[in-house]
């Protein structure tokens, strides 16, 4: 049986390993921690034992490949799906985005123009910069690739309200830069797959268990294969004889493999790269150049619910406009004998919130969650929990798409190193489903089945709209 040593055990990794698995090679999955998922995982509180993701993630209906993983997973079920966002809107209630029976693009109208956050000039403007991307078609975002979101918002004389309260949430959310920051055609991705696509593109998905339970089966899948994963393994570098690399050094040895897929940051693997590995492959030679973005995510357990108003509870909320960007209803927990109300908070593009405290974190969270839901107002939360990302994701800006490497070596590299992870050549942002593009494209690279599942294809009357 063929052995494949893969470095890293996040949802890449997890994604290729099972594809190599299912085509009958033995996967040797290579994890420094004791856990799955890499930066998409989960981890038991040492102050109450509860345990907590690391910051809430989501798919949506357009994410054909990592529903596809975890359908080969068996934890479909686990995923609680939305065909409305909640957007707040104070001193009102929250107004709802949601789908309808309408075939989209116009899918979204009937909420949409309903929205009571948004201005009439502000809706008629995002509506046509809307109808400029679905015209634009799939291929024509590629013209953008070298310039910023935000410089399409001025192409489409998008005014401040539409930008700070609906344009801002959503590429903050998907991408994580801000408009002015982010390469256009990432943040274009989004809304023309994500939101005018179909209506079951756009439905939101959240886990109703931690993160790292949702990739735990793959460990039978590959161990059945012959496989293994080894936690707690530190990968020194790869080997490399001049033509091929011959294996993984670890702080137990050299791990011998007919393939070697690293899945693991740039930044991580061009420090297991040598410089002849660095003038034999063209892919390795740009590593440093990615930057990273931050992400934030809070916890915060309260003794009553708090995504609430007098009508209803809400699973999550968006917040347009302010510092914190989103958050969700997590449910209830038992602590030292009381039932608290979990709740999630994510700040995206977070760096400026880096420096902070967990109190001073707290404070800001809890005081945008007061001007979201005026019900809340007094109600303090009994604990805070700040997890810090520094290193997230990849900085999706203007051009990085000419950096981003391929997962096969080509013609002139190292013939059985093949990359992965969510910041290769995957067409997509830096999300689940880009990193399991790219671990399945590097097990079909190797093995010569699977492969990307294609995408989920887009109505046909947005389709004849150009939208192809």
């Amino acid at each position: 049986m063929k052995r494949a040593v893969i470095i890293g055990a996040g949802v890449s990794g997890i994604a290729a390993a099972v594809r190599f698995a299912e085509a009958g090679w033995s996967p040797l999955v290579l994890e420094t921690r004791p856990k799955l998922g890499g930066r998409a995982t989960s981890f038991e509180d040492p102050r109450t034992g509860l345990r907590f993701d690391n910051c809430q993630h989501v798919v949506m209906g357009c994410c054909s490949n990592i529903l596809d993983l975890y359908g080969r997973l068996g934890v479909l079920d686990q995923i609680d799906w939305y065909d409305e966002t909640w957007w707040a809107a104070p001193p009102g209630r929250p107004s709802g985005l949601k789908s309808t029976i309408l075939p989209p693009p116009l899918h979204f109208s009937p909420s949409f123009l309903r929205l009571r956050f948004l201005g009439i000039d502000d809706k008629l403007a995002i509506g046509q910069a809307m109808f400029k991307l679905i015209r634009m078609g799939l291929a024509g975002r590629e013209q953008w690739r070298d310039r910023t979101f935000g410089e399409f918002l001025d192409a489409t004389g998008q005014p401040t309200g539409a930008r700070e309260k609906f344009w801002e949430p959503v590429v903050l959310g998907a991408c994580n830069l801000p408009s002015d920051q982010v390469a256009a055609n990432h943040a274009m991705q989004v809304l023309q797959e994500g939101f005018l696509a179909g209506a079951w593109h756009s439905n939101v998905g959240v886990a109703r268990c931690d993160l790292e339970s949702l990739l735990r089966p793959a460990t039978d899948i590959i161990e059945a294969a012959g496989g293994m994963i080894r936690h707690g393994a530190r990968v020194r570098g790869i080997a490399f004889d001049g033509i091929r690399a011959n294996g993984v050094v670890t702080d137990r040895g050299l791990e011998h493999g007919a393939a070697i897929v690293s899945t693991v940051p740039a930044d991580r693997l061009a420090k297991l790269v040598s410089r002849p590995m660095m003038e034999a492959d063209p892919r390795l030679r740009n590593l440093d150049s990615f930057g990273t973005s931050s992400i934030l995510g809070v916890h915060l357990l309260f003794e009553q619910p708090v995504l609430r108003d007098d009508r209803r509870r809400y699973p999550h909320l968006a917040l347009p406009g302010r510092d914190t960007h989103w958050f969700f209803d997590k449910g209830n927990v038992e602590l030292e004998g009381r039932t608290l109300n979990h709740v999630n908070a994510v700040i995206s593009a977070a760096d400026d919130w880096m420096p902070l405290t967990e109190a001073e974190i707290g404070r800001k969270v809890v005081a945008d969650l007061h001007w979201a839901l005026p019900a809340s107002r007094g109600i303090e939360p009994v604990m805070v929990r700040a997890i810090k990302e520094k290193r997230a994701t990849f900085r999706a800006e203007p051009g990085v798409d000419f950096r981003r490497p391929s997962s096969r070596p080509g013609g002139f590299g190292i013939s059985n190193l093949f990359l992965a992870g969510d910041w290769t050549d995957t067409g997509w942002p830096a999300t689940m489903e880009g990193a399991t593009r790219s671990g399945y494209a590097a097990a079909a690279a190797v093995t010569g089945s699977g492969g990307v599942v294609p995408d989920v294809p887009p109505g046909r009357l947005v389709s004849s709209l150009g939208l192809r």
